[in-house]
């Protein structure tokens, strides 16, 4: 797995870490210490419920902690000239449709928000191709031959 991450990508681990460490997990606490002093644990609901979820948050925060340890802030070039980590990439498909996405590490990465996984296999094919290149992409749902008409250090308007 790749360790990079955008600036952008850090601070929303990090946001979301602290939410967590802050609020979060305080309030399970709470949760848990009041239904624990209503008595029978064993059949108290909202006892087993803040139970389980706190360590859902537990994990959560342990697997955030480890990541934000080893993550790597790297940022796009300001003008490339092949695709790279934080680049934006438009390419057409055969079909003569356009996308748009940026390259971003596996902590990060959205599609609805037009970032994919550079370690995804759409990232790896795109990695180092220049405007103009011709491409095939192996994707489970079959390959895709593209035309990349853009790389950019910022989304296209």
């Amino acid at each position: 797995m790749t360790n990079m991450i955008s600036a952008e990508g850090r601070k929303r681990l990090q946001e979301r870490y602290d939410f967590l460490w802050e609020n979060e997990r305080p309030r399970m606490v709470k949760n848990m210490a009041d239904a624990a002093a209503e008595g029978d644990r064993s059949e108290n609901a909202e006892y087993i419920y803040s139970k389980k979820r706190l360590r859902e948050i537990d994990r959560e925060l342990k697997h955030l902690g480890d990541r934000l340890k080893v993550l790597k802030v790297v940022y796009p070039p300001l003008n490339p000239t092949s695709v790279s980590f934080g680049c934006w990439v438009t390419y057409e498909d055969e079909n003569g449709e356009e996308r748009c996405y940026q390259l971003v590490g596996p902590d990060e990465f959205d599609v609805s928000q037009g970032r994919i996984s550079i370690d995804s296999p759409v990232g790896k094919a795109l990695v180092g191709r220049k405007v103009d290149d011709e491409i095939t992409i192996k994707r489970p749902a079959g390959d895709l031959t593209v035309t990349i008409l853009d790389i950019s250090s910022s989304r296209a308007k």
